[in-house]
């Protein structure tokens, strides 16, 4: 669940039971009162009573939970207190609440209990926000029972969760000059991000080696809900509801989740948290330009928000977000429109009702892949003059959280959504070379509409028992899918029918895990099973045959998390996943089966200061029936065993406190096991990659500057060295990456802010490409070269 209040907040005294609209004016008035600085002081000191504001007063709070952000404001309404701290310090976190008569210092206390921040008490009546100091001593804080397994993506909740996990915040979304979500991924140990059209439309992210063409070897979340049009049958993102100005932060966890997020979760999960519904009401208006340089071509990206609580218990939220204009290359008019609608309410101290609901269209012309020889010509040239993408989703999500303790809760996510995509692609159909071929000029133009009904509903339970913290769940979904391809013959115009297919599938899934803690819960371990039951039943319309597959597995795993010291964090697991066979291997001939892996890791967190922190993970992914697509036969392939390993390596220091350096190396090792190509390494997973980031600030101006080095890779799973003619296959080209950003922040009265910002992505114009994908599986696909990127943001 995401519960992530933003805003810089300084409350000032106002009346505490008037009308909620009084304090949010108050409160915007006065928010921009700068925040002071305070010396630092060991919150475990003694403190004079006189000093602790409203000591000898009682009063009746009545706060249930809610973002931290959102509970202080309100807190700050009652007692009358000046709170001073800094946003960054509640993002993420959550308040249990307080509800009765207490003293200010006694309800402060209580509202801030395991969000691992103390207050601090002046003279002056004003009380300051800290971080506790655990890296001197201070054991970590109890914290309320949460059932999500990922909680929010904090730096505390990455430091000691059992596996691989990297979280990109706000700031680094920001400071990394990245052209869109996929750009934003590279940094990211041990994730591979090829770039299709420049503008983030159709991402293709892999991890661990993993087949990364159409994201389909992730589970892809977006505020833990997922995100593939058929979660089951359908992973492959051919249709991506998700733009980078509607996300806040980017959760990457590699290891540890499969018990509790299936299926498909082999290279782990992706959760995209959007930005969430601020405390006080507030809005943003945001214009971004990105000029190709080699071509010229302009993309323009639009965005507003506006939200906040309307009532003590109702919060809202609208965001939308508009892409027009084109990518680096020829032939790629982009146009899409992405509105989100969010809502939070509390009816009392226990429950919380959350709602979103999203439409999302996209109608884009896709450049394709190109010959060799028109590659070398002009790489933003277009040779796929037929092909597009067209596509709308609407979707709703509601969320019933029920917490009658600091024990308990009891989470029901449901979830629906309405897709309708459809690719428009050439086809060579002379029975000279390959269909896709690039160079030859189609016969054809074919298109592959896909109509998709998805409905799921999944309770969770989660109960502290002792020593025990027992989470019950269970998963609901139907997925109804028609399949069509047609086919228009250009040189007649004729048109027939060529595919009409239906899909029906129902999954069921339940799981189960147990964290038991040991050694003054320093020692945790959670053994956990998860049964997935997929039943998908096919139609062929054209032929009349009937079909059915049929998977069931039980998939157990178990963590492991130790803090061994307070600066030390072990952590190992062992998890098993499931990959049902999807509708398009079934459409195709070809030796496909459902895909079952094994996932291993072993790693370790150190931190010896505040500013310093380093891991190292290693990891091994064993892997039964894993399916490729095969380009010069257009057949799925089943490669049998394959073998994943290798390690990742992480560091993040903080020089001073306005300086951030960030850097990330992996090696990988993939092998196939058997078949065919037995011995040879997986198509698109490079061995080495290394990452560089830092960001400086000084006064209102902020520096980013990015590198990324990526080693060469295969492109097929028989390793063909030499390109072929068509450019099906050969090796791929290593490649070196530098983004690099400046900004400035303006403030104006009435504490309006002003961001203007630069970016120049591929600083030095790095010629690199990868393989064509799905409708244009054959040639060279170009990343996109230099470009510039001007934005200016307004909050207000």
């Amino acid at each position: 669940m995401k519960q992530h209040p933003d805003f810089n907040q300084t409350i000032m005294p106002v009346a505490g039971n008037g009308p909620r609209i009084g304090v949010l004016l108050a409160t915007a008035v006065l928010a921009l009162t700068p925040v002071y600085a305070q010396p630092p002081q060991d919150p475990a000191e003694p403190r004079p009573v006189a000093t602790q504001p409203g000591n000898g007063e009682r009063l009746r709070f009545d706060i249930p939970p809610q973002a931290l952000g959102s509970a202080l404001a309100r807190f700050g309404a009652t007692s009358r207190l000046q709170l001073r701290y800094d946003a960054a310090a509640t993002r993420g976190l959550r308040s249990n609440g307080v509800s009765g008569t207490y003293s200010a210092v006694q309800a402060l206390r209580i509202l801030l209990a395991g969000t691992g921040l103390s207050a601090r008490f002046s003279d002056t009546g004003s009380v300051t926000l800290e971080r506790l100091a655990l890296d001197d001593g201070e054991a970590l804080p109890e914290v309320a029972v949460v059932g999500d397994w990922l909680g929010t993506p904090t730096a505390q909740a990455v430091r000691t969760y059992s596996g691989s996990r990297s979280v990109v915040t706000e700031e680094q979304l920001h400071a990394s000059g990245a052209l869109n979500l996929e750009d934003a991924l590279r940094t990211v140990p041990n994730v591979t991000v090829l770039d299709e059209t420049g503008t983030g439309v159709l991402p293709n992210i892999g991890v661990r080696g993993l087949n990364p063409l159409r994201s389909e070897r992730i589970q892809v979340l977006q505020d833990g809900y997922p995100v593939a049009i058929g979660p089951y049958s359908n992973i492959g993102l051919s249709l991506f509801p998700i733009t980078l100005q509607s996300v806040e932060t980017i959760d990457v966890v590699r290891g540890g989740a499969a018990v509790h997020y299936g299926p498909n979760n082999v290279g782990g999960v992706l959760n995209f948290i959007t930005r969430p519904i601020p405390a006080e009401t507030s809005q943003t208006l945001k214009e971004a330009v990105t000029i190709a340089e080699e071509s010229g071509n302009v993309l323009t990206d639009t965005y507003y928000r506006a939200g906040g609580f309307v009532t003590d218990k109702l919060g809202l939220q609208l965001q939308l977000n508009a892409l027009r204009g084109d990518g680096f290359r020829d032939h790629s008019d982009t146009e899409v429109n992405n509105l989100i609608v969010d809502a939070d309410y509390f009816p009392n101290d226990t429950h919380q009702l959350s709602a979103q609901l999203q439409y999302y269209e996209v109608q884009s012309e896709l450049p394709g892949a190109l010959s060799p020889a028109a590659y070398e010509q002009d790489r933003t040239q277009s040779q796929r003059p037929f092909d597009r993408f067209d596509a709308k989703m609407l979707r709703g999500t509601f969320t019933w959280t029920y917490t009658p303790d600091n024990d308990t809760e009891f989470e029901w996510r449901n979830f629906v959504h309405d897709a309708d995509r459809t690719f428009f692609f050439g086809q060579n159909l002379s029975g000279v070379g390959h269909w896709a071929d690039p160079a030859i000029p189609a016969t054809h133009v074919a298109d592959s509409p896909r109509l998709f009904t998805v409905m799921g509903t999944e309770p969770r339970l989660t109960r502290r028992v002792g020593d025990h913290t027992i989470t019950l769940g269970a998963r609901y979904v139907s997925e109804d899918v028609a399949f069509d391809v047609n086919r228009r013959e250009i040189a007649t115009g004729s048109y027939s029918v060529v595919r009409d297919w239906s899909f029906d599938t129902r999954a069921v899934a339940a799981y189960a895990s147990d964290t038991v803690r040991f050694l003054d819960d320093r020692l945790a371990v959670t053994p956990g099973i998860r049964y997935e039951r997929v039943e998908m039943d096919y139609r062929d319309g054209v032929s009349g045959n009937d079909d059915t597959n049929n998977a069931s597995e039980f998939l157990p795993g178990i963590t492991v998390g130790y803090e061994a010291t307070e600066q030390v964090f072990l952590f190992a697991n062992t998890q098993r996943s499931l990959v049902p066979v999807q509708t398009a291997q079934v459409t195709r001939e070809g030796d496909v089966a459902n895909e079952t892996a094994w996932n291993y890791e072993l790693g370790g967190r150190y931190r010896p200061t505040a500013g310093l922190s380093a891991s190292a993970t290693v990891f091994r992914i064993d892997y039964e029936d894993q399916i490729q697509f095969n380009r010069d036969t257009s057949r799925f392939e089943n490669l049998g065993e394959t073998r994943h390993q290798g390690v990742e390596l992480q560091a993040d220091w903080a020089p001073a406190k306005n300086a951030d350096l960030r850097f990330a190396y992996t090696y990988l090792d993939t092998e196939q096991l058997s078949g065919t190509n037995e011995g040879n390494e997986l198509p698109n997973a490079p061995q080495h990659r290394l990452s560089l980031s830092g960001d400086y600030r000084y006064r209102q101006w902020s520096f980013g500057l990015t590198g990324l080095y990526v080693s060469e890779s295969f492109s097929d799973a028989a390793n063909t060295a030499a390109e072929t003619a068509n450019g099906s296959a050969g090796e791929l080209p290593d490649y070196t990456l530098f983004n690099a950003r400046v900004a400035r922040e303006i403030g104006f009265a009435g504490g309006n802010k002003l961001t203007l910002a630069v970016a120049a992505n591929n600083l030095l114009d790095e010629d690199y490409y990868f393989r064509g994908v799905d409708v244009s599986p054959v040639g060279r696909l170009p990343a996109p070269g230099r470009s510039f990127i001007f934005s200016a943001q307004l909050d207000f």
